[in-house]
């Protein structure tokens, strides 16, 4: 899988460029603030249908302009898929493949693997479960359309319980049968959702502990663990059990949304016991560990985004992480750095073919 060509047009600060990407290594150097992240999350947008860093689609829009156009030439498997996402004010997001419309942004889903290691990740971190969850979402969707699809029924179900029990306690009203059927039809969807989240942790666990320990020369213990309510108790006993509690709070307190991926470091959590260093190194392992599982899952390399993690980092976490990419496991690579001279010797060291591509 490779990025081939990329257009752009009032995409954030971008007015109009056009790459031409080598297969191996290509990075954009420049200051900050000229556009350099703008430009892989563009590539991002090809592959996931949004951008990265800004949920809100018309945020993306360039403000000299009233639309954005990003369009992409891949190569995947020997055959060519054209992909072209856009946007004009007052109308739907459009994204096309092969010049037919997608009805749903779902089936685009998992057609270009592709992973980005950027400091937003850091929200993995100093952020709440929502953050994470929405990771493991994100992996484990890519490759299975059944669990998006039962995701997004007990996010529909879980809000209209959540607005019944509001519904009940404005109106000093209670119907016990009528939120029994909200309760029967997550329970399902509930245990389908816990059960391939826990056979992807258990899976993930394992690749991630090999990427950090060659990150940090083994030299940090850091784990892993998965926390959901539904270890210990089926759903529907679990809403049984807090129902009182919920009319009291007007939503559901208890569920699979509550779930929560545990990153600890000699057992203390990493966000108050880890340093700047080890942090990055932890977030860097688990995007490469996050590359792996999709590259097996697919059977595709998918493309890779390095969005300036290079700072922060001594030479020697750089130096592995540069090992870790020299080799026949890793295809595409993108990289930014506001340090021309440093970005060149990394992608030197590789023997590999490059190209850089100054923004100004």
């Amino acid at each position: 899988m490779h990025l081939k060509d990329l257009h752009i047009i009032n995409y954030k600060n971008i007015e109009q460029r056009h790459f031409i990407f080598e297969n191996k290594i290509n990075c954009f150097v420049g200051e900050n603030g000229k556009g350099k992240t703008n430009i892989l999350d563009a590539i991002y947008y090809l592959a996931y249908g949004k951008s990265y860093f800004n949920p809100i689609a018309l945020q993306n829009i360039n403000h000299q302009a009233d639309f954005f156009v990003v369009e992409g030439t891949f190569e995947k498997n020997d055959q060519t898929e054209h992909i072209v996402c856009s946007l004009k004010k007052g109308q739907k997001k459009s994204m096309k493949r092969n010049g037919k419309l997608y009805q749903k942004f779902s089936e685009h889903l998992g057609l270009i693997p592709l992973v980005i290691i950027s400091p937003a990740d850091q929200d993995l971190i100093s952020e709440g479960s929502e953050v994470r969850r929405k990771f493991i979402d994100t992996v484990i969707s890519q490759q299975d359309s059944q669990y998006m699809q039962d995701l997004i029924a007990y996010q529909k179900i879980i809000s209209q319980r959540n607005a019944l029990l509001k519904y009940f306690a404005i109106n000093r009203t209670f119907d016990r049968d009528t939120l029994a059927i909200y309760n029967e039809q997550l329970a399902p969807l509930a245990a389908n959702i816990y059960a391939k989240r826990k056979t992807f942790i258990e899976d993930f666990i394992p690749i991630f502990s090999v990427y950090h320990n060659k990150i940090t020369g083994n030299k940090e213990n850091v784990s892993l663990r998965y926390e959901s309510q539904l270890e210990n108790s089926l759903f529907d006993i679990l809403l049984n059990e807090n129902l009182d509690k919920d009319r009291v709070l007007q939503y559901t307190s208890v569920g699979i949304h509550k779930d929560d991926l545990i990153i600890e470091i000699d057992q203390y959590p990493i966000k108050k016991f880890g340093s700047q260093g080890q942090q990055k190194s932890l977030l860097i392992a688990l995007k490469l560990a996050q590359f792996d599982f999709i590259k097996k899952q697919s059977g595709t390399l998918p493309i890779l985004l390095f969005d300036d993690i290079f700072d922060k980092l001594d030479a020697q976490r750089v130096q592995h992480i540069i090992n870790l990419v020299n080799d026949e496991r890793f295809g595409q690579l993108f990289i930014t750095d506001t340090h021309q001279d440093r970005t060149e010797l990394i992608v030197q060291s590789t023997q590999l073919d490059y190209e850089i591509f100054k923004i100004q």
